[in-house]
């Protein structure tokens, strides 16, 4: 059985936030890419006579913490660099080498040694995910004209929500320096498989276009947009891959968690501010390799790509 993983002080920081702004469990598990069992088990065991804050709630896991850590060697940092060389993240290294080399190390180390390499002049801090917030989109969807016969997620079958199915994805856009060009992304919600492409407009011919190509030859149940123009084609997208296209609420960006949360993962490569006029398709297909052959902690330390294909026939 797999032992459990300590949250990092920033995912118990944007637990509180959440929290603050009235988000149920199962939504903040969504948004953060957790199950919904780790928020319950992090509220239960850390949470202070004045509720949830994030500074004490990380101060009482670190004091539970054991203290005992086993010697490391210099072939073991060798290993460790080369994974983080990888993109993998110190909680994915922590958990490959506990069951795969037989080695002890908290990833709250591995954070240690990596920023001590930095100090010293190192750049395997360069390998670690972006930590910056996530920008709020501030406005009205009104504004951008309303899209013709869609259906709210409300109407989504609750198997969708269950994440017990190939084939239900979450598509969004990714708009390049200075709204020229974007990259459309589609995330399955039961493997996290990525699947991304450029458009030089982001118009709702060329979206509609890009979303059939990356799906066709797999499972297309249901796929749930944002109120975005781009989607204004969903119509011929559903007869296209027969399939059911849904719409989240405005202002409802966990409703779409898994894609938001792969989205912030893309931009480890391609940073806000990018000019994708000089990105290449190879571009594109590196970052979507990356993130589906990186292990996942949701996923029980598997990838999205061998998650996949150990499912597709279930």
């Amino acid at each position: 059985m797999r032992t459990y993983t300590q949250l990092t002080y920033n995912q118990r920081y944007h637990i509180y936030v959440l929290m603050k702004a009235g988000l149920c469990q199962t939504e903040i598990a969504e948004t953060i890419g957790l199950h919904k069992s780790s928020i319950s088990r992090e509220l239960r065991r850390n949470q202070g006579r004045r509720g949830y804050r994030p500074k004490q709630a990380h101060q009482l896991a670190v004091a539970r913490r054991d203290k005992a850590k086993s010697r490391i060697t210099a072939e073991d940092w060798e290993l460790i660099e080369g994974l983080v060389g990888l993109d993998w993240s110190p909680e994915q290294i922590s958990d490959y080498c506990r069951e795969e080399q037989a080695l002890k190390i908290s990833h709250e180390w591995i954070y240690q040694y990596i920023y001590r390499e930095k100090s010293g002049g190192g750049s395997l801090w360069k390998h670690l995910r972006c930590r910056k917030k996530r920008r709020k989109r501030y406005g009205s969807y009104e504004k951008r004209g309303q899209i013709p016969n869609r259906t709210l997620i409300d109407e989504r079958p609750q198997v969708v929500m269950e994440r017990s199915r190939l084939g239900d994805w979450e598509a969004d856009t990714i708009i390049g320096k200075g709204k020229k060009g974007a990259i459309v992304t589609l995330v399955d919600r039961k493997s996290r498989y990525l699947r991304m492409g450029m458009v030089n407009q982001r118009t709702k011919e060329a979206v509609k276009e890009m979303i059939i190509s990356l799906l066709a030859g797999y499972p297309v149940h249901t796929i749930t947009c944002d109120n975005g123009k781009e989607f204004a084609d969903h119509e011929e997208i559903a007869r296209v891959l027969d399939t059911e296209v849904y719409f989240a609420h405005p202002y409802s960006s966990w409703e779409r968690g898994t894609n938001e949360n792969t989205n912030g993962l893309i931009r480890q490569y391609i940073p806000k501010n990018t000019n994708f006029s000089e990105l290449g398709t190879e571009d594109i297909l590196f970052a979507e390799n990356r993130l589906n052959t990186r292990p996942r902690k949701c996923l029980s330390f598997n990838s999205p790509m061998v998650f996949l294909n150990n499912h597709c026939c279930t």
